[in-house]
């Protein structure tokens, strides 16, 4: 006699999994079929790179067909066939279930600043070498939170003041970003990257405000160079890895996360949005 199976296709279920940590348990069921006795059920799940097994030591798969990946990577198309019955007499149902499984991060963040410093004339060396120097004290500050301050750029430049003459003036932008050492040995929470860039945008303020301070408490005439008061800025720059991207919409359950790219879009540095590219194929694409 022929055996009839009844077709079921389920439209895709999106699901997040943190890059590099194990997923949630995934059914291989439906809400109504977990109520249900289902006799001799067998479950089969392919994944991006074919089939999916427990023997591989990423994947974990239970009698029930509830998957696990392990130390997530790979995005993509992940679905799971049920051949089951409902009854003995009756014929097989086969239930096909279509997953979408994407890798997310945290965005990466790091802070921009800026500051003007009253200068020695714009082509003497005496600002050079304060530029240097400035450098090396902000990066001693932020040193023991594995924090980095980089000089995006200083340029000098004649100002005229209200009501009054010119004057020469740096205009110094900065980053501060946090780093990873290996050699660190810290709590947990206090050698997260959030945690210690924040730490460092602290000092860095602080350090900024001591220089008025001392300057106002000084009963001797001020230096060449100083800093001005009020013109620090700071700005907070959020960044996904290559192959991610934030999009709300696409991703309205994991709305600022970085995503891994979806095939037609790819993400080739640092910024936070999936460019569109017609010829990528892949999940978390880097090029187009």
């Amino acid at each position: 006699s022929t055996v009839k199976y009844l077709m079921l296709m389920f439209f895709s279920v999106k699901v997040y999994v943190k890059l590099n940590h194990n997923s949630p348990h995934i059914l291989c069921l439906t809400n109504r079929l977990r109520n249900l006795e289902l006799i001799d059920p067998k479950f089969h799940w392919n994944g991006p790179g074919g089939g999916l097994s427990s023997e591989n030591s990423s994947v974990e798969i239970s009698p029930i067909g509830t998957l696990i990946l392990s130390n997530f990577k790979l995005s993509g198309v992940y679905t799971c066939s049920i051949f089951y019955k409902l009854a003995v007499m009756q014929p097989d149902n086969n239930l096909l279930i279509k997953y979408l499984i994407y890798a997310y991060a945290d965005p990466n963040a790091y802070y921009e600043f800026s500051a003007q410093y009253h200068a020695a004339p714009c082509n003497s060396y005496h600002n050079a070498y304060f530029e240097k120097t400035l450098v090396q004290i902000l990066n001693k500050l932020v040193d023991e939170l594995s924090c980095e301050v980089a000089l995006i750029k200083a340029e000098c430049h004649h100002v005229k003041m209200q009501r009054g003459g010119l004057q020469n003036e740096i205009f110094f932008t900065f980053s501060v970003d946090s780093v990873n050492r290996e050699d660190r040995l810290c709590q947990e929470s206090a050698c997260d990257a959030p945690h210690r860039l924040n730490k460092a945008k602290q000092l860095i303020e602080r350090f900024f405000k001591q220089q008025v301070e001392t300057g106002r408490q000084s009963s001797e005439q001020l230096p060449e160079i100083y800093y001005i008061d009020n013109t620090l800025q700071m700005v907070r720059v959020d960044r996904c890895y290559p192959g991610y991207g934030i999009d709300a919409v696409l991703h309205p359950d994991c709305p600022e996360c970085c995503v891994a790219c979806s095939p037609g879009s790819y993400n080739p540095s640092n910024g936070i949005h999936c460019l569109r590219c017609d010829t990528s194929l892949i999940y978390g694409a880097t090029m187009c």
